[in-house]
């Protein structure tokens, strides 16, 4: 993963004239957590997928049901397991089973996703935040850049890019670069949810993992994170006779704690008023790298 993955980047947020309003210390955060690195979700989807056997992954299969005898009914009949984990999203379908219809939270915001290619090469990760309006950057290790625009609108508001570009235009370089190096035939449109908290993620044969369990709002770039930490600590305790009571207990806390986090990150992030994005954005300047990273403590600081 490190070898397809841009590493050493630096970070921070920006006001929509560029003015610094918190910088990353990169140097102290690998020292205290390890090294952050920035990797496309298809290439580390891809990587995981290359290390299992041949034939274990099957695609265009639609499930419709899951039971907690751990049995699956499909689009091609139904299978059996000693354990069904339920991966598939914040709007799954196995979740039903373990706690019934469970509607998602809209957060306010809309937000517009793109790799792109530009010209120049770019080394900064990190977010500018507006009124109502956010836009962030990351280089990937081909040269090429992941950016994504967010306001706040109604829920199914429409929109285009054309008009996201409107929006931005005024916001410092390489915004309106970026935007504009974007195809409208892949760019992603997509309403922001998470999930509340569940009672459970498991029942029976089943365990839910990833957004099916926990889905989250992206402003701390833990979502796909938080998967993975579901993956390996249901790994190390499935085969054990209280496993699934077991990773439901460790898993369940942790991951709720980052959902609400990362909600109240984001409504501060999308503030509109004018006297409060005064007041978060002097905030944010006046305050110490070594309290911002103390705070993020709770959420890298973990191992298995």
């Amino acid at each position: 993963m490190r070898a397809q993955a841009m590493a050493e980047v630096s970070a921070g947020i920006r006001d929509d004239r560029g003015r610094w309003l918190s910088r990353t210390d990169v140097a102290t955060m690998r020292e205290r957590f390890g090294t952050p690195v920035v990797i496309h979700r298809a290439a580390l989807l891809e990587i995981l997928r290359a290390a299992l056997p041949e034939g274990a992954v099957r695609t265009g299969i639609s499930v419709l049901e899951a039971g907690v005898d751990g049995s699956v009914i499909h689009s091609e009949g139904v299978s059996t397991a000693d354990l069904v984990v339920g991966a598939d999203g914040i709007r799954s379908v196995v979740r039903r089973a373990v706690c019934g219809e469970v509607a998602p939270r809209y957060a306010g915001y809309t937000a517009w996703r793109a790799v792109v290619d530009i010209d120049e090469p770019l080394t900064e990760f990190g977010e500018t935040w507006g009124r109502g309006a956010r836009f962030g950057m990351a280089p990937l290790a081909d040269g090429r850049v992941y950016c994504f625009a967010v306001y706040n609108a109604p829920e199914n508001a429409t929109g285009s890019l054309a008009e996201v570009r409107d929006r931005f235009e005024n916001w410092h370089h390489p915004i309106s670069a970026l935007l504009a190096a974007a195809d409208p035939n892949t760019v992603l449109h997509n309403d922001i949810y998470d999930l509340p908290a569940l009672p459970t993620f498991t029942a029976g044969r089943i365990a839910l993992l990833g957004d099916a369990a926990h889905a989250m709002t992206p402003n701390l770039g833990q979502g796909g994170c938080q998967a993975l930490e579901d993956a390996v600590v249901l790994a190390r305790l499935a085969a054990e006779p209280d496993g699934l009571a077991r990773y439901d207990r460790e898993r369940r806390p942790r991951t709720q704690m980052i959902v609400e986090r990362s909600a109240r990150i984001g409504t501060i992030a999308q503030l509109s008023a004018r006297p409060l994005v005064t007041l978060r954005n002097t905030s944010l300047r006046l305050t110490p790298t070594s309290i911002q990273l103390r705070s993020m403590a709770e959420v890298l600081d973990w191992t298995c």
